[in-house]
């Protein structure tokens, strides 16, 4: 797949619902009715009367599209958000207006939550990025501040299934470090190099792995060629493994405001996928985020 857009053939006419934490704002709203209008899903709504109504007349909303179900407060609204995924009534779960703390709170509640015990939460972004060939899947530039080698291979682990419901067989996955050869001095460079042996052991199964690859390896051929680098992902990676958040974050965002860049992010390990979008996120970011958590919803 080249374009975020190539997902509404997945998703396109099927039916499939979120469940949206306090959805209040504008940007929220309007990124849900695109998607709506288009068939591409339906949306549910916990939201407080009052605050939507207002919202709504303001930017002059139609909500008889949504359905919704009025609140009293953020933290009702998370709860019962999170339910109607946990009870199969909604496929994927939306952060509106809600604080990101109290909605990760809920996603992790032990009684009602949505993160089986012993799994890793983490963030997967897939970007649509101008001068690539493809789409570029990232992990994790949003939630785990310095992943364990353990970390690592859960996230790939993670993105190769999230890549295969995408219909991309045998991604290949590239672990980012600063540089493509093993330096004692940095950590990244050698659970790089542990991860591509795994791979090559049979650890890490159904993709291509390859390790440590500069970023500029990564996504590109004539780099690789240069460097006298000979690698099967190189210039071609599907998924990309950073060594912490400040280089993912970093790197999405730099590919964001200087690339041209659109993308959507989803949080990762929960039974359904989450939609932790930025209350200052493009209406466009929070409707692709949707369309991406949604197309690789059960």
């Amino acid at each position: 797949m080249k374009h975020l857009e190539d997902l509404y053939t997945l998703i396109k006419g099927k039916g499939k619902k979120v469940s949206v934490a306090l959805g209040e704002d504008a940007h929220t709203l309007e990124a849900l009715a695109k998607g709506i209008s288009e068939d591409l899903f339906s949306a549910v709504i916990f939201a407080r009367k009052s605050v939507l109504q207002a919202e709504a007349k303001r930017h002059d909303i139609d909500l008889s599209m949504f359905d919704t179900i009025w609140v009293s407060d953020e933290l009702e609204a998370i709860e019962k958000s999170v339910k109607a995924v946990r009870e199969g009534r909604a496929n994927v779960l939306m952060k509106g207006s809600c604080s990101s703390a109290n909605y990760l709170r809920g996603i992790l509640n032990k009684e009602w939550g949505l993160l089986p015990e012993g799994k890793l939460l983490s963030h997967a972004l897939l970007m649509d990025i101008p001068l690539y060939h493809k789409l570029l899947m990232a992990s994790d530039g949003g939630v785990i501040l310095k992943p364990s080698l353990e970390n690592k291979v859960q996230q790939i682990n993670y993105c190769v299934d999230l890549a295969n419901k995408l219909g991309i067989e045998n991604p290949k996955v590239a672990i980012i470090t600063a540089v493509e050869t093993v330096s004692l001095k940095m950590q990244a460079t050698i659970d790089a190099a542990a991860i591509a042996q795994m791979y090559r052991r049979g650890q890490i199964k159904n993709c291509i792995v390859d390790g440590p690859l500069a970023m500029d390896l990564a996504v590109s051929k004539e780099a690789a060629k240069i460097k006298h680098v000979d690698s099967l992902v190189a210039g071609d990676a599907d998924i990309i493994i950073f060594p912490d958040i400040e280089t993912g974050n970093a790197v999405g965002k730099a590919f964001t405001h200087l690339c041209n860049t659109i993308s959507g992010g989803i949080l990762i390990g929960p039974d359904a996928p989450c939609v932790l979008a930025s209350r200052g996120d493009s209406i466009e970011t929070k409707f692709f985020s949707i369309v991406f958590a949604i197309a690789v919803s059960k």
